[in-house]
């Protein structure tokens, strides 16, 4: 063989190893790249599986609280209501002269509408524990996550409301801290002397019936009547409603 011809199949050999180089290069360049995006893959999807599992267990504990705070501020609405139509009986009595009022039922009357404040107390530890660190965005449901944001909000109104209302309610009891008037014919006659406090039953009671005159008083009764309506029903009802919105999204993204 000449060395022409040598030199023309070393160049060729040569050439062919070249070749096989590159490819075996550019496969082990893409198995390495193939190797990070799978891995990239499967930690994006635990990451994501966590994050689903971390959204599950809020909504699971957040179904809890406000399941309670629904069995609170329905019991609440009625104990409202209660207080109400025991005032609103009051006021029957004082506009109406042909009704008569006997000691023991307007004791009755009075305990029921005053002696019982009014105020919800909702479980929000866990809501606010994920606002203030900032887990509230891991919830998906962008609708859930601006009505828990605003259910803290309405509850500050809910309180001043409560507050007001327990301002009409103190203006009718003070009225029965003065010498001309007995809160203890008030618990003996509606039997809670004995019940709350353990006290003796007095055998001489003052009666209470001339504060039905009072224009004083009637105003003060009336004005927390007004105050006990407004509360059930512009803003413990709406309330309600917005609770059932809340719970019911809350299902809607638990998973089943």
């Amino acid at each position: 063989m000449s060395i022409i011809g040598k030199n023309i199949r070393r160049n060729i050999l040569g050439e062919k190893n070249l070749n096989t180089y590159l490819i075996y290069a550019i496969m082990e360049v893409l198995l390495v790249v193939f190797g990070i995006l799978i891995a990239l893959a499967i930690d994006n999807r635990k990451q994501k599986n966590n994050l689903l599992e971390r959204e599950q267990t809020y909504l699971v504990g957040l179904k809890s609280e406000f399941g309670i705070s629904k069995l609170k501020l329905i019991e609440l609405i009625r104990v409202n209501h209660s207080n109400y139509e025991a005032a609103r009986q009051i006021v029957e009595y004082m506009v109406d002269d042909n009704l008569q009022l006997e000691e023991a039922e307007f004791s009755s009357l009075i305990i029921q509408s005053f002696a019982f404040d009014i105020a919800f107390n909702p479980n929000n530890s866990l809501l606010i524990e994920m606002i203030q660190t900032g887990s509230l965005k891991e919830i998906s449901n962008s609708q859930l996550r601006i009505q828990l944001t605003n259910w803290l909000a309405t509850l500050e109104d809910i309180t001043r409301q409560e507050k007001d209302l327990e301002l009409q309610r103190e203006k009718v009891i003070d009225m029965f801290r003065s010498e001309r008037y007995s809160v203890r014919t008030l618990f003996t006659l509606a039997d809670t002397a004995s019940q709350w406090l353990g006290l003796p039953e007095s055998p001489i009671l003052d009666s209470n019936l001339e504060i039905l005159k009072s224009k004083t008083f009637e105003n003060n009764v009336l004005m927390f009547s007004l105050s006990t309506m407004a509360t059930e029903t512009n803003h413990y009802m709406p309330l309600l409603d917005d609770l059932n919105s809340i719970v019911k999204l809350i299902d809607s993204e638990i998973d089943q």
